[in-house]
Parts: C-alpha cells; sequence; structure tokens
C-alpha cells in the first residue's frame, strides 16, 4: 500500500557524534566475533534479554480504557531526538494537552527489533517510548512488522532489508508463534503500554490466487499474537484488524458493495468480506481498529473535499453496527491525497486545517472514539506540510504547527465519553459550515476559501477563509 510513507533508510536519523578510528575498529572486531557460521547471522549489540523491563515505568493500576481519544502516530522522524532544546519543547507542549501516541516496533522511527532469534536490539524503540513517557500521552504500539528471517529473508544484524517490498511482508505461517512470541517480549518490556493494535493494514496478506485478502491467514496470526498478549497480562488491550477501508469510483461496478456507498464513493466489498470474516474469527478484541481516506483509490474527493469525509461517518457507523459495544479506532485517517512521492504538500495550511477538523467531525459522529494522525515530521528545515511541529533539528525548532493546535483542542474539548449535542445552523448557511457541539463548545469550520458570515447556535459571526472557529456556550 505504501500511502504513507515508510522509511527507507536501514536506520532512521540520529544525532550523535562520530565514532573515532579506534572505536570503529574495536566495533569491527566485536562484529567479528559475534558472526558465528551456525548463529544465523552477526548478534553483534544484540541480547537475549529483550524482555527485561526497560526503564522505571509507571504502571497504572487500574485496568486500562481502551477509548484513548484522538491523537498521533510517530513516523521516521520525531521528537525523541534532535537539539535538546527543541525536543524539550515539544516534549513540554505535549505534557500541557497529553495525547496518545502510536510507535511501530519495526520501520517508521525503529530498528530490526529481534535480527537474529532470540538476539533483540531494541534501542530505537526505547528512544521512542522514552519520548511517550515523557510527554505525558498514552502509549500504543503497533505491532508491526516483522524481522527478515520470520519472512525468508537474511537473520543477523545488518542483514534487515529495508525496501518498501520487504518491510511489508507478513510472516511465513511458520513463524507467526516467532512473532507472536515477539509481540509478548515488547509487553514484557515495556509494562506501562497497555494498549496494542496487531499488525498494519494487511500489509503482506494479500491472496493472490483469489484477488482478495488473506483474511484467513491474518486472523490466524491475530489469535496468536492476541493469546500470548493476554498470557503476559490478561488486562493488556488488543485490537485490529487495522484493515484500510477502501472506497471506488460510485460508477465501478467490480468489486463494489451493494451496502455500504454514498456521495463518496462505494465500498470494496472485498474490504467488508474480509472485516466480517475477522470479526467473527478473532479469539477476542477489547477494541476494533481501521484506517482509510476520505478519498477514492483514485484519489477523487467526492463530491469534495468537505463532504468526502461523510465517508468517515458511514464506515464508523456500519463497523459499529457489526461489533457492538467495542470501541472504534480509526489508526490512520488521510482528507488529502497524496503525490507522487506519498507527500501531501498540495493545500495550504487553513484549507488541510479545515478539512481535517472536518474529518474528525465526521468519525465522531460516526461513534469513533479514538483515532491517530499520522504525523509527517522531516528531519530539517524551517518548513513542513501538515506536521504537528517544526524539525527539531535546531534549537528554534519543535515549535507548534496549526495541525498540533488542532489535535490538542479536539482531544481536549471532544474525548471519550462526550455526549454530543445538536446544533442549530440558518438554512442558506448549512452548505457551508461543519459543527459538533456538546453543551459546553461548538465547533465551526468554513468551508469555503472565502470569508463568509454564519449563524450558528443563534449566533451570527464572520468566518475567515477555511477558519475553524470555538465558540463557548
Amino acid at each position: 500500500m505504501g500511502r504513507h510513507g515508510w522509511n527507507s533508510g536501514a536506520r532512521r536519523w540520529r544525532l550523535t557524534a562520530l565514532l573515532g578510528v579506534g572505536a570503529a575498529a574495536l566495533a569491527l572486531v566485536l562484529t567479528l566475533i559475534n558472526t558465528l557460521p551456525s548463529s544465523g547471522g552477526s548478534q553483534a549489540g544484540t541480547t537475549p534479554d529483550g524482555d527485561k523491563v526497560y526503564g522505571s515505568p509507571s504502571v497504572p493500576a487500574e485496568r486500562p480504557d481502551p477509548e484513548v481519544g484522538w491523537g498521533f502516530t510517530h513516523t521516521q522522524y520525531s521528537a525523541d531526538e534532535g537539539d535538546s532544546t527543541a525536543t524539550a519543547r515539544v516534549e513540554g507542549d505535549l505534557s500541557r494537552q497529553p495525547l496518545p501516541q502510536i510507535q511501530h516496533i519495526m520501520g517508521w522511527g525503529a530498528g530490526n527489533p529481534e535480527p537474529v532469534k532470540g538476539r533483540y536490539d531494541f534501542d530505537e524503540m526505547d528512544s521512542r517510548v522514552d519520548f511517550m513517557r515523557k510527554s505525558g500521552g498514552t502509549p500504543v504500539i503497533t505491532l508491526c512488522c516483522a524481522p527478515d528471517w520470520m519472512k525468508g529473508g537474511k537473520s543477523g544484524v545488518g542483514n534487515t532489508d529495508w525496501s518498501q517490498a520487504a518491510l511489508e511482508t507478513a510472516p511465513d505461517p511458520a513463524h507467526f508463534q516467532d512473532f507472536a512470541n515477539l509481540a509478548a517480549t515488547v509487553a514484557k518490556r515495556y509494562p506501562d503500554v497497555r494498549h496494542f493494535v496487531v499488525w498494519n493494514e494487511f500489509k503482506g496478506f494479500w491472496n493472490d490466487a483469489e484477488g482478495r485478502w488473506d483474511y484467513e491467514g491474518y486472523t490466524k496470526l491475530y489469535n496468536l499474537v492476541y493469546k500470548a498478549l493476554k498470557k503476559v497480562d490478561k488486562d493488556i488491550l488488543v485490537g485490529g484488524p487495522y484493515l484500510v477501508m477502501d472506497s471506488l469510483d460510485p460508477r465501478q461496478k467490480e468489486n463494489a458493495s451493494t451496502a455500504l456507498k454514498g456521495p463518496w464513493g462505494v465500498m470494496d466489498q472485498r474490504v467488508l468480506d474480509a472485516f466480517e470474516y475477522w470479526n467473527k474469527n478473532k479469539a477476542g478484541a477489547d477494541f476494533v481498529v481501521v484506517d482509510g481516506s476520505s478519498y477514492t483509490k483514485d484519489d477523487d474527493l467526492l463530491p469534495d473535499e468537505f463532504a468526502a469525509t461523510e465517508k468517515f461517518t458511514a464506515v464508523s457507523r456500519w463497523v459499529r453496527e457489526r461489533t457492538g459495544d467495542l470501541p472504534l479506532w480509526w489508526a490512520e485517517y488521510y482528507v488529502e491525497p497524496a503525490d507522487g512521492n506519498d507527500d501531501r504538500k498540495g493545500w495550504s495550511e487553513a484549507r488541510r486545517v479545515a478539512v481535517q477538523a472536518s474529518g474528525l467531525i465526521a468519525l465522531a459522529r460516526g461513534g469513533t472514539t479514538s483515532a491517530f494522525y499520522w504525523n509527517p515530521e522531516v528531519k530539517s528545515g524551517r518548513s513542513c506540510a501538515g506536521c504537528l511541529w517544526t524539525p527539531t533539528d535546531g534549537a528554534d525548532g519543535g515549535r507548534p504547527l496549526p495541525m498540533l493546535g488542532l489535535l490538542s483542542r479536539f482531544s481536549e474539548e471532544f474525548g471519550p465519553g462526550t455526549e454530543f449535542e445538536a446544533v442549530s445552523v440558518a438554512p442558506d448557511d448549512r452548505p457551508n459550515v461543519r459543527v459538533l457541539a456538546d453543551d459546553d463548545i461548538v465547533l465551526v469550520v468554513n468551508t469555503l476559501d472565502r470569508q463568509i458570515s454564519a449563524q450558528v447556535d443563534g449566533r451570527r459571526f464572520d468566518m475567515k477563509a477555511y477558519e475553524v472557529k470555538w465558540l463557548k456556550r
């Protein structure tokens, strides 16, 4: 799939001093010592006790809540590295309004956690967990992706294939239990992490012969991981299936759902079939996870970028109808199509924030209680389209950007348990605004690229082009 720009580098950016010649020579000697013909590859820098508790975590005594709220996902670059002043600035901003945060165990900022069977390297994962702990957000771990030796690749430190095709390969069925064991190791290492998502977007689970998702294979992996995590601690919360809820052009007939469609498009029936199978055959789930975009697989925003977000409402309701009281998470949600480089830089920041706000409103209306913004941070520079903060490579970096303001405010006002209320909008203004309200606050979004006057909740006021306004009731 690769929509969200996976990490092409073998290791993510790290601001460390260069090794001296003597240290490099010593490292080479140690590597040679650790590389034995029978070891399956170099074990240099790894440890056999990956399940040893890392740091001094504060483990909540009460059972965790499966509804975590509105947060974000760490990607290749984040604020756990860079200039200390900049990283501290981000930590401080997030601490004032803690947001749930997701980190994957391999890729998107983390190295290969088990380069040799039974030998672990959690250095980069530790760094991300440290950041989540310091910034105060609920930590969530996505159990993806798999070490190379689990999927037909080479074992050993330095042998990881970081190509997109390799990273998006699922473990071989013979290694499903090994992956479940790795998941248990991760849970033991970070006992303060109580929420785990199994895999990412069905990566590698496609049945070429039948032209459909390999939902049997994914569900088998999911069930093994679920049982392994519950064996570590029955109070650990587990969710899946993290399917991409793809939609098609409404005129398309092949693979089109006859039951779930709207002006935004028609759902791909193959996705719905995969979800139904997992839902029926899962060993259990504490919350349900999906992801997807408001636009179609052809990147069409129908009938426009704001109205297209109504897909989130329709899909959320469809999922909730089939899973009962299980909380619904969107692990990723997208409202702006990417370019050929998987970048989203074509919109102004005001337009981007306005459409994102409309997307959050649509998710909440559909019964979603937790959703994660895919944060496209970059290594350096002064600008960063759609990012939550400026790059942290310099002392002046790590400054909050408009998307962080929206996400933080939405999280503060409309957290889990919010009871939404109807709000009046003048008939002539309804096509131009999106609104969401509880008994205390009203969120209003201007969907037009021009100033308007709108009457909402009994008050008339002016709004700038694409303005997002919060009204106290």
